[in-house]
């Protein structure tokens, strides 16, 4: 049970992480964005980085030119993949 409950945190925090991916894309895309986009971005950056601002002390960001790639984010997005596989395995049924 405590599996589970936990697998269940573990898939909100991913639906979370895919949130904040989503809100910043809007962000790059439309620059310009309303009050909404501003609501989102802090929700969705205010429950995630605490644990992101971590690892991202270990790994820093790749610059590719102009453009910079989060390793941290990465990394912590599939470290929530994995541990939900390993706390939750599949069950066929």
């Amino acid at each position: 049970m405590v599996a589970g409950l936990l697998g269940f945190v573990l898939l909100l925090f991913e639906i979370v992480l895919i949130a904040r991916i989503v809100v910043d894309w809007i962000g790059v895309v439309t620059p310009a964005g309303g009050g909404g986009l501003y609501q989102a971005r802090r929700i969705t950056h205010g429950i995630t980085e605490p644990v992101i601002a971590p690892v991202r002390g270990v790994l820093k960001p790749v610059r590719l030119g102009s453009i910079s790639f989060d390793l941290a984010f990465t990394a912590v997005f599939i470290g929530v993949i994995i541990l939900r596989s390993v706390i939750v395995p599949f069950i066929p049924f």
